[in-house]
Formats: structure tokens, C-alpha cells, sequence
């Protein structure tokens, strides 16, 4: 889940880098970069990767 939210983010930065799109201060392409960068560490972590049963 996070690895698509990773290419989501890079996709729309990459789109804001091409049309030269600024959103603010705070949503800018290295904003985004740096979000999906985050959603890739966390996909290889293993977090959001699904749900298991604890066991006894």
C-alpha cells in the first residue's frame, strides 16, 4: 500500500516540476519527493504489508 502511495506522490511531483506548478510554501516537489521517500522506507520495512495472527 505504501509503495503505490510512494508512486503517487513521485508521479504528482513530477507533474509539478514539469508544469511548474507551486501550491504554497508547503506542498512544493521536494515536499513531495521527500513524502514518497517515506512511503518507500515504510513499504521496506514491511509496515501496511498485512495483517497477521498473533500466535501463542
Amino acid at each position: 500500500m505504501f509503495a503505490l502511495i510512494a508512486a503517487l506522490l513521485f508521479v504528482l511531483a513530477l507533474i509539478f516540476e514539469i508544469a511548474g506548478v507551486a501550491v504554497g510554501g508547503v506542498l512544493t516537489v521536494t515536499t513531495l519527493g521527500i513524502a514518497g521517500l517515506l512511503c518507500v522506507a515504510l513499504h521496506l520495512m514491511g509496515v501496511g504489508a498485512g495483517w497477521s495472527p498473533m500466535r501463542k
